[in-house]
């Protein structure tokens, strides 16, 4: 009997505290069953096969990774919120006459019904959706459904040797707690009140400069490698602003609004205000969390949607026909390149293979990279580059050749252009590349701006097209990049797309045919002199797409996912040790004369304040950061604003609706505690 009287007093405790275990539950079968599948996701071998999948997993890789790191600080966070609550029953056991050894044996048995209960069930349920997430995930990429189950024992394993771990370490922290604690500590330690905070005027300057400094930087960014460079820069200060905005500037301006008599005597007002302020030192990280933990899960959403939703952009970009046939080559060659004669190689050849072609676009052009100088203007020399300059590159090409590909004429004049820019003068100091010297500068008049990049290729750089008036405004460019660069000057590129009345699996073919037929360097004579000649497919280009983008989205939903139960479960909690502390509170306000109305006013109005101020410095901070993954996104070749505008306002939507829910879930909860 006495071996089995530690097992059921655990039991017992956790059937008669189940407003508390039950959302740890729930929290960690939530974060077995998450990390499993995407596991399961990373070590996939039948995944690695399919063409473009490769981004996909190195995502499941990075995710695995992220969900470790985070289930490891959450169920310590949500297992120091049911500690607090269980306080007071462990100092009772305490005082009535268990030791610490038989404390510590009740905790044991509790982690481990608890802890294995969720291992278990987060693995079943990671075996039931990780098919219904791989479905999901292959409709992303649209790659063909696959048929059948299969358990990945690999990532069974690592799950419940994290888990376990896991669990063990939280048991560890908890025994801890209670070898270092008095009994009397347990058993009022969650009454212990505190005093009125004072204002901390250090924290409150160091969260306004780091805060506006972050948005400042958000603002400022002009480009997609300036976003690069100083995204995560931001995101920090923004963070410690938000830390120090709840911890100090909240108790400005709580003290601000009880300042205020008109608002501040009134029952529901007084009774919110003050419980805030004498409450706001334990509050302010878990609202901090709150809202970091919101932004995240609305930024990751919002960003990723509006680059898979681009996607379609991005292919017809990178590749406008079934076919586009790329050569480089150098105009100065004593035997120049002949594009009738490769154009005719080319059409011939797929002609023979038993398909017809037709030609949908034919231009040549050129990019070269240059630095943005603070003035505005672009330098080719390497020592004027310095580590705030911005990197961009320029694609050059005729008027004629954008008209052909756009269908947008722009009618310019001997010495106009038409520029991605704002500039009305592009300025190119040409210099060469070691910096020993400039040997003059180009001044073009820009006669009209353009509004995107015609770049094939998404880069690491910026991207702008430079459009100029005829083939000696382009060749006079060219052989300015070339005498600044030298060696490392770029190709003149002719471009060849092409319509091919064949499916997708036919023109991969055609291509493996094509790759083996011209081993021979004979095969294209006289087609004169040039540097390279391959081939790419729209089926090709479309499969890496949609699996770049569709990777991200699917990292962006899981990750969002978790943070957003992450903050149902820290509200939750949050609400609930709230409304027992509040409890005789209440009821002593109710002896003396307050009203069950009163009561309802006053809770709706602290509940109100402490739920919709962290959603809605949220907002604040996605609507600055708006810019910057505006930017982010154009180094994707995603440069459809209102897309971008629409994804985030209807992702914000949707987050404020989830919350909510939330809200009146747990506003409720709050008030049946209150009222009993």
């Amino acid at each position: 009997m006495g071996k089995l009287l530690y097992p059921r007093l655990a039991w017992q405790n956790i059937k008669g505290d189940r407003r508390f275990f039950a959302p740890y539950f729930l929290a960690l079968l939530g974060n077995v069953a998450a990390f499993y599948i995407m596991t399961a996701l990373a070590v996939d071998p039948g995944m690695s096969q399919l063409h473009g999948a490769m981004y996909v997993q190195s995502f499941c890789f990075m995710g695995m990774f992220i969900a470790a790191v985070f289930s490891a600080v959450f169920l310590l966070y949500v297992n120091g919120f049911l500690m607090k609550q269980r306080k007071k029953a462990l100092g009772l056991y305490n005082i009535l006459g268990m030791g610490k050894s038989h404390i510590a044996a009740v905790l044991f048995f509790e982690t481990l019904f608890v802890g294995g209960a969720g291992i278990v069930c987060g693995l079943l349920t990671g075996l039931l959706f990780h098919k219904l997430v791989t479905l999901a995930l292959y409709k992303l990429l649209r790659f063909a459904v696959p048929f059948g189950f299969a358990i990945s024992w690999d990532a069974m394993a690592r799950t419940a040797v994290l888990f376990g771990v896991l669990i063990g370490l939280t048991l560890l922290s908890n025994l801890n707690k209670v070898r270092l604690s008095k009994p009397i500590e347990l058993l009022y330690g969650g009454q212990v009140g505190e005093r009125e905070p004072r204002t901390k005027w250090f924290m409150t300057l160091l969260g306004v400069l780091t805060l506006g400094a972050g948005y400042y930087i958000a603002l400022r960014t002009t480009n997609g490698m300036e976003a690069i460079a100083f995204y995560f820069v931001a995101v920090f200060l923004v963070i410690i602003g938000t830390y120090c905005l709840f911890t100090a500037v909240s108790i400005f301006v709580l003290k601000a609004l009880r300042a205020n008599k008109r608002f501040y005597y009134k029952t529901s007002h007084f009774i919110g205000v003050s419980g805030m302020l004498y409450r706001m030192k334990q509050n302010a990280v878990g609202l901090a969390n709150i809202c970091i933990l919101s932004t995240m899960v609305m930024v990751m959403v919002s960003g990723t949607l509006s680059l898979y939703l681009g996607t379609q952009d991005i292919v017809n970009r990178q590749a406008p026909s079934d076919l586009t046939v790329l050569v480089r080559y150098d105009p100065d060659e004593a035997e120049p390149f002949d594009p009738a004669a490769m154009l005719h190689f080319q059409e011939g050849f797929i002609q023979d293979q038993g398909y017809s072609v037709s030609e949908d676009l034919i231009y040549s052009s050129f990019t070269f990279t240059v630095g943005r100088l603070p003035d505005g203007s672009y330098t080719t020399e390497n020592d004027l580059v310095t580590l705030g300059t911005a990197i961009t590159t320029i694609q050059v090409l005729t008027q004629d050749a954008y008209a052909a590909a756009t269908g947008v004429s722009l009618g310019l004049e001997a010495g106009e252009v038409a520029f991605g820019g704002e500039e009305d003068v592009l300025t190119i100091h040409w210099g060469t590349l070691e910096g020993a010297g400039s040997f003059g500068r180009s001044d073009l008049t820009v006669a009209q701006h353009l509004e995107e990049s015609l770049s094939a290729d998404a880069a690491v750089s910026d991207t702008s097209t430079l459009v100029v008036a005829d083939t000696a405004a382009l060749m006079e460019l060219y052989e300015n990049q070339k005498e600044a660069y030298g060696e490392d000057s770029s190709w003149m590129e002719w471009q060849a797309s092409f319509s091919v009345d064949a499916t997708d699996e036919e023109l991969r073919a055609v291509q493996q045919a094509y790759n083996q037929y011209v081993r021979d360097d004979a095969v294209f004579a006289g087609t004169g002199k040039w540097w390279s000649c391959g081939w790419t497919l729209r089926c090709d280009v479309e499969a890496d797409a949609y699996g770049l983008a569709g990777g991200f989205l699917f990292l962006g939903i899981f990750l969002g996912t978790i943070f957003l139960m992450a903050t149902v479960l820290i509200i939750y909690y949050k609400q609930i040790s709230e409304g027992y502390e509040d409890k005789a509170r209440f009821e002593i306000m109710q002896k003396v004369g307050l009203s069950r109305e009163e009561v309802r006013a006053s809770i709706r109005s602290q509940v109100l304040m402490v739920f919709f101020l962290p959603i809605a410095v949220a907002a604040i901070h996605i609507l600055f950061d708006f810019n910057m993954v505006e930017k982010l996104l154009t180094l994707f070749q995603v440069y459809n604003t209102t897309l971008t505008a629409l994804c985030t306002l209807g992702t914000v939507l949707v987050f404020f609706l989830v919350y909510g829910v939330v809200y009146l879930l747990t506003a409720r909860t709050y008030y049946k505690i209150v009222e009993r």
